[in-house]
């Protein structure tokens, strides 16, 4: 569990309609460990899923042998979302995670309360759609520096309190960001002693610099 005071991202997303969440009287909730597999890459893709608690990974092993990370997930986001029957991600929790579980093919059963939760679904893909384009000029476009500038003023911006914390690990953040997990290190050295971030070991960050930051990304 995160210490009193320090934000989370994992809390920074609040649920579309979170008075009356149409996940929660059709979904399953199901419970997950760091590590855990929630769906499989190639498996079917006939499940939708929301995050209550935690966070989670989505990741593609190429044919190569490497590994591309897909996006990461916190409180309130809906994945598991694809136009075609297979999964291209495998999804797995980063920290113990609560999920809720709802099989797509059956919301027509469940009158209004499906159709809320079809609506939910297709903002949700809406917002798959625009953050994939965001991660691709990220790939693309960005050098190393702004890359990890990126990321973090990302993740920051979920927080809600001074202090934000990493689920991840600096290799997920490699492989998201397309870049060695050497160069994140040296990265993140660079900012922070650059004046622009500070960290608390490994897996909690305050940006003390917020204009400068942004200003680095915007470049």
């Amino acid at each position: 569990m995160y210490s009193q005071g320090f934000a989370s991202p994992l809390s920074a997303r609040p649920a579309t309609g979170a008075a009356v969440d149409p996940f929660q009287p059709i979904g399953v909730r199901m419970a997950f460990e760091p590590g855990d597999e929630i769906f499989a890459q190639d498996e079917a893709s006939d499940l939708v899923y929301r995050v209550v608690r935690g966070a989670v990974r989505t990741s593609r092993l190429l044919s190569d042998g490497r590994r591309q990370i897909g996006d990461f997930y916190y409180e309130g986001d809906i994945f598991g979302l694809e136009p075609g029957p297979l999964h291209r991600f495998t999804a797995e929790a980063l920290i113990d995670s609560d999920i809720l579980v709802v099989k797509r093919a059956t919301l027509k059963r469940y009158g209004d309360e499906g159709l809320a939760l079809e609506r939910l679904i297709w903002a949700a893909t809406a917002r798959e759609l625009v953050r994939t384009q965001e991660h691709l000029l990220l790939l693309g476009r960005k050098t190393a520096c702004e890359k990890v500038a990126s990321f973090l003023l990302d993740l920051a911006d979920r927080g809600r309190g001074e202090l934000t914390v990493l689920p991840m690990g600096r290799q997920d953040m490699a492989d998201y960001l397309g870049l060695t997990i050497e160069t994140v290190s040296r990265m993140l050295t660079q900012l922070q002693a650059e004046g622009l971030v500070e960290f608390f070991g490994n897996r909690r960050f305050h940006i003390r610099r917020q204009a400068g930051l942004a200003r680095l990304v915007a470049c």
